[in-house]
């Protein structure tokens, strides 16, 4: 059998305040032509379906689409809710989901209620562990002292192995939302430590024939048969190197035989510049990334006007500006820098800073102000009396 291995697919997600509902959509479109293409015949999606408990409708409606193409392509779906996901609301209906080939597994009594897959060899037991918060989950675990994210998966695991003995050991398959010792994060994932350890070791899964691995967001094996999927889009520039994958994964009689990586098509660049703003404006180097989201640090002296609307008259999706003057932060404690500085000098310095060079008139009416605060102080109301 043929099985696609993909994961935190994040619907609904935006980036820097940017929709990504039409980039999600053309990502989740191409693995469905991946599945018809190398006529996969189940989709695992191990969790972070959505990125937040409670969708939008047009999170909902692009999630569906994607579903509906996966199966017309040919595959039924096994997924399992990540700490994003409401398990509540994904495994709504989910037995009616499941006569058409969605099946999800969202609860602590799904995690050893197998989806039964079969071909020519026999039967593959596929099950699906969602994301299970330790604090929530240990008591219908049985596990009423366990504090981490490894004792409440051991305990989850148990269960899964008494399964496959009751039905003779075939071969199995598991999902898990969970972050694997030997993992690395990206820096878009969600913490998923409340009050405990979050990692939990590899061998956790012993014996299993293949671990579909959600929550970290980029492509990695931890074992020839323990890998993430990573997620279908970068949802931080961090990312912007990663190339996103599926994995696909071949069983026979005696379990896994093959994975093989399936490069995703890149939907938008992720690219971060440096430089002045008129510089980054005008520069002809900078045109192959016009259409990237783009991020970028400027290093003029003054700080621009209105610097990311600017920008966008040549990047249309950058997302991202922020200010770092050439010279950085010096050492000196602000005292010392004033140190024996005219207070004329001192308030000039400070203007350039936070504004850019005051004007002459500014500077003229900036001394008058100083000369009245240090020759009548008297006339220099608090701020509380002018506001009462």
């Amino acid at each position: 059998m043929r099985m696609l291995h993909t994961s935190d697919w994040h619907i609904g997600r935006t980036f820097h305040g940017v929709d990504l509902l039409a980039d999600q959509e053309r990502s989740l479109e191409s693995i469905a032509e991946i599945v018809a293409a190398e006529r996969v015949e189940a989709v695992l999606l191990p969790g972070d379906v959505y990125d937040r408990s409670i969708p939008s409708a047009d999170a909902i409606a692009v999630c569906n689409r994607a579903f509906e193409a996966i199966r017309a392509a040919g595959a039924v779906i096994v997924a399992t809710s990540g700490n994003h996901d409401s398990p509540t609301r994904l495994g709504a209906l989910g037995s009616f989901a499941a006569a058409g080939g969605l099946h999800l597994r969202t609860t602590v009594a799904d995690a050893d209620r197998p989806v039964l897959l079969s071909d020519e060899h026999g039967e593959i037991a596929c099950y699906g562990i969602p994301y299970l918060e330790p604090e929530i989950t240990r008591a219908e675990l049985g596990v009423p002292q366990a504090r981490s994210h490894a004792e409440i998966l051991d305990a989850a695991m148990a269960r899964i192995r008494a399964d496959l003995a009751r039905r003779g050991n075939p071969r199995s398959v598991v999902l898990a939302h969970a972050f694997v010792v030997g993992g690395e994060a990206t820096g878009s994932e969600r913490s998923i430590s409340v009050g405990g350890v979050e990692t939990v070791p590899a061998s956790a899964f012993d014996g299993i024939d293949y671990v579909a691995l959600g929550h970290l967001h980029s492509p990695q094996t931890l074992t020839e048969s323990i890998r993430y999927s990573g997620s279908p889009l970068p949802y931080s520039f961090a990312e912007r190197s990663h190339r996103k994958a599926v994995w696909l994964l071949d069983l026979d009689a005696r379990g896994l035989t093959r994975v093989e990586r399936r490069e995703l098509p890149e939907v938008r660049g992720l690219t971060q510049l440096t430089g002045m703003l008129e510089e980054l404006l005008a520069d002809p180097a900078h045109a192959a990334v016009e259409d990237h989201y783009v991020s970028a640090t400027l290093t003029d002296h003054a700080r621009p006007v209105d610097a990311l609307r600017r920008l966008r008259d040549r990047f249309p999706h950058a997302v991202h500006v922020e200010w770092s003057r050439p010279e950085g932060n010096p050492e000196l404690r602000y005292r010392d820098r004033v140190h024996g500085r005219h207070d004329t000098e001192v308030a000039h310095s400070f203007l350039t800073d936070v504004r850019g060079e005051p004007t002459p008139g500014e500077m003229q009416w900036l001394e008058r102000a100083l000369a009245v605060a240090t020759t009548q102080p008297d006339t220099i109301r608090p701020a509380e009396e002018l506001t009462a």
